[in-house]
């Protein structure tokens, strides 16, 4: 007989205001992640527990492994290259030129190499959020950018299907998980239909990852949980509620990708609301484990797949 449980811990409780786009790197057995408004990419290293930073000179909202070697990143509305080693970036390309409010949201890289990224206006006002401002982008391996469709408020997070046929996306305020044909030769997609529209507790759909049975896990903001679906009956499987309410993103990473890591945020809440609860904005690890009475725990459940790297 067994029984399942989850262990749910607070890795880096560092309230960081707006962090977003976890990425598990396995060569350094780390976690690389951004903090949008502190306009930094950190890398946690999960064997020292040591993190490191770099900062940026505009909000980073993305980042990806790159082939070659360090990282790729969206800041501003600028797709860039970023060397760790000496904390340099080089443009690779902008855009949004005619949108001097937008910036850069969520990206990934595709599994033919290609980094997809979305952009948002930012408010200009308290509560002020320009409508439909934003385009989801493809950023080549040759550098050159092609958009894939317009009319985003926030776009937000993204993820392919094992068998690459599919592609899955989030506006957020669509508050709706959507899927395309997608096509892996030329990472054109088509035939827009939405798989999964939250539920009024589960509030905003933010960032999103794939599981190795090819379910979606989704973030929900201002819900405190992350959310596993099948895109293939639209059924939400399993709910995982953190100690945070600002839950924004999530990946697998660890030992054969059998850990979840969840980022969170503290932005727009007062600073007396940061006592409750205590740790917003930190990074949160979610182990499931098996419990097999006659053997003790042993093994653990959910498992992720590793990222594509960007190979331009």
């Amino acid at each position: 007989m067994t029984m399942s449980s989850i262990k749910i811990e607070c890795v880096l409780p560092e309230n960081y205001q707006l962090s977003e786009s976890p990425v598990w790197e396995e060569a350094s057995n780390s976690l690389v992640f951004v903090d949008i408004y502190a306009k930094k990419v950190y890398r946690w290293d999960s064997l020292s527990k040591q993190v490191h930073q770099v900062a940026m000179d505009a909000p980073v909202s993305s980042v990806a492994l790159r082939q070659s070697g360090g990282y790729v990143a969206t800041i501003g509305t600028k797709f860039c290259a970023l060397n760790w080693e000496d904390q340099s970036t080089i443009v690779l390309a902008t855009v949004d030129k005619d949108k001097k409010n937008n910036r850069f949201n969520d990206g990934k890289v595709d599994p033919a190499g290609r980094y997809f990224a979305g952009t948002m206006a930012e408010q200009t006002a308290q509560e002020v959020l320009g409508w439909h401002q934003g385009s989801l982008y493809c950023l080549f391996p040759d550098h050159h950018v092609e958009k894939c469709f317009d009319q985003v408020t926030i776009s937000n997070g993204l993820d392919w299907s094992l068998d690459h046929k599919i592609f899955y996306y989030i506006d957020s305020l669509s508050y709706s998980v959507d899927a395309f044909d997608y096509d892996l030769q030329t990472g054109k997609i088509c035939n827009r239909r939405s798989v999964y529209k939250l539920e009024k507790e589960e509030q905003v759909p933010d960032g999103m990852c794939t599981d190795a049975e090819g379910k979606l896990w989704v973030a929900c903001y201002n819900g405190g949980r992350v959310i596993r679906l099948d895109p293939e009956t639209g059924k939400r499987l399993q709910t995982v509620r953190l100690p945070v309410g600002k839950t924004t993103s999530c990946c697998f990473g660890g030992k054969d990708y059998s850990e979840m890591y969840v980022t969170s945020a503290w932005e727009d809440m007062d600073p007396g609301s940061l006592l409750q609860p205590p740790k917003a904005g930190g990074i949160f690890k979610v182990i499931w484990l098996f419990l097999f009475f006659k053997g003790g725990i042993t093994g653990l459940g959910v498992k992720g797949v590793p990222p594509y790297p960007y190979v331009g």
